[in-house]
């Protein structure tokens, strides 16, 4: 994995689960998850975006299926897991239980975990937390929710680089409110005003849409902007960014001795404006072991061409050797 691979590597066919489930998980949550592949495979769990995304059918597809056992599931509030975009009892700490609940209801020992962007966080959280239970790790646009990490998109940073996306981001928000972004966004967010709430959804979500590629994605805008997603993505996001993700100010990179040793691999694109390559840059040089490598062709998204490559060669070097190296 010194490099990408002169062949070129493609996603895996389309593939139907051969399970799907609801698992509650206590609070009046309860999660959608989905299994595909081959079920004495090597077990692997997708962890998706946000907070507040869902999964999908396409992220099925990082993994040879004869391979591996793959594990979807949509966070608490989003996807098809219920109450729809709900806040109460849902943090970091609720998603990570959810997970070992997950791994003990499907009576896995161990499994590799797969996260990009926010799914990087929650994985990293998870292994940390449950070290034992984790095989590998492959991460994408690592986010390490940092408050300056925060501030870049949604206050200032990603604004100058994207100055005619941002304008969309600010238009809902009254000039004398800007400069405190996540909070007023938070307030209509939680309105009772559906009008008020749908509005500033869309608008958020359209922000993180619209600046996940170096070339905007009109099929990513319409996904991401219809109600339902962006009430979720939007609702959600802005409610674990109010309380700083639930974690310490740089607890993921002062927790790095529990993972030290766990096989992973950090996959970031060099102009991603989303998550900047700081953050990945700061995960590598506090964990030197994990294998890093750099994508000087895109940007945040895992469907740009060459970080999609890369992942799949790191989850097909793992099922080979169960190492990255």
């Amino acid at each position: 994995m010194s490099h990408l691979s002169s062949q070129p590597v493609t996603f895996y066919p389309p593939i139907e689960p051969f399970s799907t489930g609801q698992l509650p998980v206590g609070d009046g949550h309860l999660l959608y998850f989905e299994q595909t592949g081959n079920p004495q495979g090597i077990p692997v769990l997708f962890l998706h975006g946000g907070p507040g995304a869902a999964c999908a059918a396409w992220q099925r597809r990082f993994f040879d299926p004869q391979c591996y056992h793959i594990i979807l599931f949509d966070q608490r509030g989003c996807g098809r897991s219920q109450p729809h975009a709900e806040l109460q009892h849902n943090s970091t700490q609720h998603l990570v239980n959810d997970i070992e609940l997950l791994r003990q209801h499907l009576s896995i020992a161990q499994w590799l975990v797969f996260g990009g962007s926010w799914g990087s966080t929650l994985a990293l959280v998870y292994a940390q937390t449950h070290p034992a239970a984790v095989l590998g790790l492959i991460l994408r646009g690592i986010f390490l929710c940092r408050p300056a990490d925060i501030d870049w998109f949604y206050q200032f940073g990603a604004s100058e680089i994207w100055p005619d996306e941002w304008a969309h981001y600010l238009a809902p928000i009254p000039v004398l409110e800007r400069q405190q972004m996540v909070a007023a966004y938070y307030q209509r967010l939680i309105s009772d005003d559906a009008v008020i709430k749908l509005n500033a959804a869309k608008a958020w979500s359209r922000w993180e849409a619209a600046t996940a590629r170096l070339q905007q994605d009109p099929q990513l805008l319409n996904n991401m902007t219809a109600d339902a997603a962006a009430l979720a993505m939007a609702r959600i996001e802005c409610h674990y960014f109010m309380q700083q993700s639930f974690l310490r100010p740089n607890q993921i990179i002062e927790d790095i001795a529990n993972i030290r040793h766990i096989p992973s691999v950090i996959v970031h694109g060099r102009y991603d404006v989303i998550c900047p390559l700081r953050q990945a840059w700061d995960l590598h040089c506090a964990w030197p072991e994990a294998y890093f490598q750099i994508i000087n062709t895109a940007g945040h998204s895992a469907m740009e061409v060459d970080i999609t490559q890369a992942l799949i060669l790191a989850t097909q070097q793992f099922a080979r050797t169960s190492t990255f190296v």
